[in-house]
Formats: structure tokens, C-alpha cells, sequence
């Protein structure tokens, strides 16, 4: 039986939120008072910080400052200093971590260099359970530059990887939050000579990250999430520093060049990661992530950590009291930062739990996501959303015809 610590009552919720460390975070947030915002996992809320530096960069950057702000508001190196604050959230050195593009972007970019300097057997392996846009990608890569696609059926990359190439698997998976083997994995790695590109993008910002402790070499993540950058805030490449100078990207732009405004004709890869900048920044968008950043100075990644696991045992323990199956690793067990739960009507359900103000998202068939972001979640709001839910299921709220419409962005 798990000995797991969690609220069994609104009271000891309280308490909780009584000596939560985490507490005051909620104050960096532009978040409505009647919402508890349980998608953080898929879009994070906006921080007073972004909107604030979202005005300066239009209205005095670009409207007053126009071209020259490139340098004076130093948008040139802003791809660099923004992954520089993302650095801390891995555990990894400043020079590490580049921000440009996205995802899908960067996983291209980064198994091609990888396939380009010869060192791995031409062999592209993706698990079917993964996030869509890793499948397609890794796919169309293996097809454009005739390397072997293994499409390995769920839970097993592992043992593709056994055979050598090169391995894109996600450290926390997005339906379920199950954290991946990593250690083991960069064991397999080692022993058959592949490599593994790891997505981060469930990982970062709520994980007590040590990248370098477990040997990871590779890796790309978006921005979006538990980071808050903003929709459709850009991407991040992580490479350790010893493996940057060997690889070359196979989408070379002006701003990746060592010298880009000397306007030569041939390309010279820029030191280190820059090489991966292909070309202009989308600077409002990376100012909105760069200041959204600055909400996790002076906080303890593990204490993020601690909290989201919490606040997934509590939502688990609902979960079985109400008779419903959960996809997410059990109490007591480390996972990411959202939990699952399975429900035949997961879609109208989610929509009944919108419209009572605790906001979640849907995925197919039957899936309610609940993202439970330490930094403005308070126990108490998600036990109240989770006696609603209980509620919504016991009176079958969730027939009403309002709720049985199904939206495009689920």
C-alpha cells in the first residue's frame, strides 16, 4: 500500500497550500480568478512579465528604436541569452542550449547532423505511441536521405535502439506522463554505438532535470508548456558541449553563419549551436519567452517536482474512488506533470468541467489530460475541481446537448 503524502480533504488541502514554498509564484501570472487552468501542460498561461516585455519590444524596441534595436535591445544574440536561462532548467551550461525554430524543426535538424557526420548506422527509429509530429518528422527525414525507418511499436525503442542509429523518444510521455528509463536508455546508446534525440518538451520546467548525470548528449523541447513562453513560442536544441563542433546542420541560414553580416557567399557554420540558427528570430515571440523565463529564478526544480507529483497522487486517489481507470503512473511513483484519466465520454466531460471553470483538454479516444503546473496551482482549487468533477459524473451533467459538440482544438 502506498504511504504517499497528499490531501484526503479540503482542510489538509489547505495546509498544504499553507506551506506550499511555491506559493507566491501564482502572482507572475495574468490568470483569470475564477479558471483553474489545468492545461499548462499543453499551453502554459501568460506571465505579467511576457505581456510587460511584449510592450517594450512593440511599442519602444520596434516602434522607436526600429532597426537599431537589433542592437541596442540586443535581438541579435536573443536566441542565445533566452536558451542560456533554459540551461538551469536542464542542468546543463549556458552554451548548451540554443533557441530557434520548433520542434518539429529541430528534430529534423538534429538527426540529420547526427546521420551526417557518419558516426551512427543510417537507421531512424521512432515508437508509434510517440507525439505525432516526432513520428512524421523522423519518418520524411529517413525517406529524404534513404536511411531505414524502424517504426517501433509502443514501448519499444528500447530495444530498436539495440541495432544502432539513432533513437527520438520522449522523456515524458504526452497522453500517459510516464517518465523514461533515461539512464537506461543512454546505456543501450552506448553499448550499440546510436544516439538518442531526446523530446523535452514535457519535461522541462517541471522535472528536476540532470542532463548531464544521465549522459544525455541531444536533445530539443518547445517552449510552450510548463515554460509559458506563449503560443507558438519557439523551440530549444540542447547538444553538450563537446559534440557541437562536429555537426553540421542540413538547414544552413545567414544568421547561423560565423559572420553573418559579412554577406559571404559560402556557409561557415557559427561556433558552437548557433550553427542551428537558420534564420531570422521571430523577436516578440522570443522576448515574450525570454522574460516568461525569469519566473523560475530563485526556485528549486525539485520543489516543482514534489508539488506537480502531489497534486497527481491527489487527482489519482479521485480517480479510483470514482471507479475510473487512469493511464498515468501509479501514487506514489515519479512521473511529469500532468495525469490521465479514461472516460467513454472524455470529450463532453471535459467540456461540462470548462463550463464550471476548471479548464482541461481531451485526447482521443477517451482521454481527460489534467496538467497540474506547480507554479500557479494551489491544492485547494484543484480538490474543488475535482469535487466537480465527481458531481459532473454522478448527475450525468455532462449529457446536456452543449457539451456534445465537438470542437476543432480538443
Amino acid at each position: 500500500m502506498s504511504t504517499a503524502r497528499f490531501p484526503k480533504s479540503l482542510e489538509e488541502a489547505e495546509a498544504f497550500d499553507q506551506a506550499d514554498p511555491l506559493a507566491t509564484a501564482r502572482e507572475a501570472f495574468a490568470l483569470p480568478d475564477d479558471i483553474t487552468y489545468l492545461v499548462g501542460h499543453s499551453l502554459g498561461p501568460a506571465p505579467r512579465a511576457a505581456l510587460a516585455q511584449i510592450e517594450t519590444t512593440a511599442h519602444s524596441d520596434w516602434s522607436s528604436g526600429l532597426v537599431g534595436s537589433w542592437n541596442t535591445a540586443d535581438w541579435i544574440n536573443l536566441p542565445q541569452t533566452t536558451g542560456a536561462k533554459i540551461a538551469p532548467l536542464l542542468g546543463v551550461q549556458p552554451d548548451e542550449v540554443i533557441v530557434c525554430d520548433s520542434v518539429s524543426l529541430n528534430i529534423f535538424k538534429l538527426a540529420s547532423a547526427l546521420l551526417e557526420t557518419g558516426k551512427y548506422r543510417p537507421r531512424l527509429c521512432v515508437e508509434q505511441g510517440e507525439f505525432p509530429t516526432d513520428q512524421y518528422m523522423v519518418s520524411r527525414l529517413g525517406e529524404l536521405v534513404h536511411a531505414e525507418f524502424v517504426h517501433a511499436s509502443s514501448e519499444s525503442g528500447l530495444y530498436a535502439l539495440r541495432e544502432g542509429g539513432i533513437l527520438v523518444k520522449s522523456l515524458v510521455d504526452y497522453r500517459t506522463g510516464r517518465i523514461a528509463d533515461v539512464m537506461g536508455f543512454e546505456q543501450t546508446a552506448l553499448e550499440s554505438g546510436g544516439a538518442i534525440i531526446w523530446d523535452l518538451s514535457h519535461a522541462t520546467g517541471i522535472l528536476d532535470l540532470k542532463l548531464p548525470e544521465w549522459n544525455v548528449i541531444y536533445g530539443v523541447g518547445c517552449t510552450y508548456k510548463y515554460l509559458n513562453g506563449g503560443p507558438g513560442a519557439p523551440g530549444f536544441i540542447y547538444v553538450s558541449r563537446d559534440w557541437q563542433s562536429g555537426l553540421t546542420t542540413p538547414l544552413p541560414g545567414w544568421l547561423g553563419h560565423a559572420r553573418p553580416f559579412a554577406f559571404e557567399p559560402g556557409y561557415e557554420p557559427g561556433a558552437g549551436l548557433k550553427r542551428f540558427v537558420s534564420g531570422t528570430p521571430g523577436i516578440l515571440s522570443m522576448s515574450a519567452l525570454n522574460a516568461a523565463l525569469d519566473v523560475f529564478e530563485g526556485l528549486a526544480l525539485s520543489d516543482l517536482q514534489k508539488k506537480a507529483n502531489c497534486l497527481g497522487d491527489m487527482c489519482l486517489s479521485a480517480f479510483a474512488n470514482l471507479g475510473l481507470q487512469s493511464t498515468s503512473p501509479p501514487i506514489g511513483t515519479m512521473r511529469g506533470g500532468h495525469v490521465s484519466v479514461r472516460h467513454s465520454q472524455g470529450y463532453a466531460v471535459s467540456q461540462a468541467l470548462a463550463a464550471r471553470g476548471h479548464k482541461t483538454d481531451f485526447r482521443t479516444p477517451d482521454t481527460i489530460r489534467w496538467g497540474l503546473s506547480p507554479l500557479y496551482l494551489s491544492y485547494a482549487e484543484v480538490w474543488q475541481a475535482l469535487k466537480d468533477f465527481e458531481d459532473i459524473l454522478v448527475t450525468k451533467e455532462w449529457q446536456e446537448e452543449q457539451f456534445q459538440t465537438r470542437n476543432l482544438v480538443t
